[in-house]
C-alpha cells in the first residue's frame, strides 16, 4: 500500500500563509504565525518539481514506498496538486495574527473539483491543528 500524499502550512485567520514580499518574511506577523513551530523540531524535506508536479509526487511515492510524502507547502504548488487530485490529507496550523494581505492558502483552488472532510481539530495556547481527508468531487 502507498503512502499518502499531504501538506501541513501554518494559516493566519484571515486565511493567508505568508506575507506578499519576501522582505515581510522575518516581520512580527510572520513570527506570530510561526510561533507554536518553533519550540518544536521540525524537518521539511525540499520536493524539486522539473517535470510538472504528477511526475514529482509519482516520484517521491516511489521512492517513499509505503511511507507518506509531505508536499511543499507554496501556495501555488498546493493549489496545482489539490485542483489535480494529488492531495490525500492536509493540516493546518491555524494561528491567532492577521495579516490582511498576503498568499492565500486556497487561492487558485477550484471548489467544484474538491471535497473535504475534517478529521481532527485540536486547540493548544499557539494554534488550532485542524486535519482534513481531501476527496475529489
Amino acid at each position: 500500500m502507498a503512502g499518502k500524499a499531504f501538506f501541513s502550512v501554518s494559516m493566519s485567520l484571515d486565511g493567508f500563509i505568508a506575507p506578499e514580499s519576501p522582505d515581510e518574511l522575518m516581520g512580527q506577523q510572520w513570527m506570530g504565525l510561526q510561533q507554536w513551530v518553533f519550540p518544536q523540531r521540525f524537518f521539511r524535506e525540499n520536493l524539486k518539481l522539473g517535470d510538472g508536479i504528477e511526475s514529482a509526487l509519482e516520484q517521491a511515492r516511489e521512492a517513499a514506498g509505503e511511507q507518506d510524502v509531505r508536499v511543499p507547502g507554496g501556495g501555488e504548488t498546493i493549489a496545482q496538486c489539490l485542483n489535480a487530485g494529488l492531495i490525500d490529507e492536509f493540516h493546518v496550523a491555524l494561528s491567532p495574527v492577521l495579516f490582511g494581505s498576503g498568499i492565500r492558502l486556497f487561492e487558485g483552488v477550484e471548489p467544484g473539483r474538491v471535497a473535504l472532510d475534517l478529521v481532527r481539530a485540536e486547540p493548544s495556547p499557539r494554534t488550532t491543528h485542524l486535519s482534513y481527508t481531501v476527496y475529489p468531487r
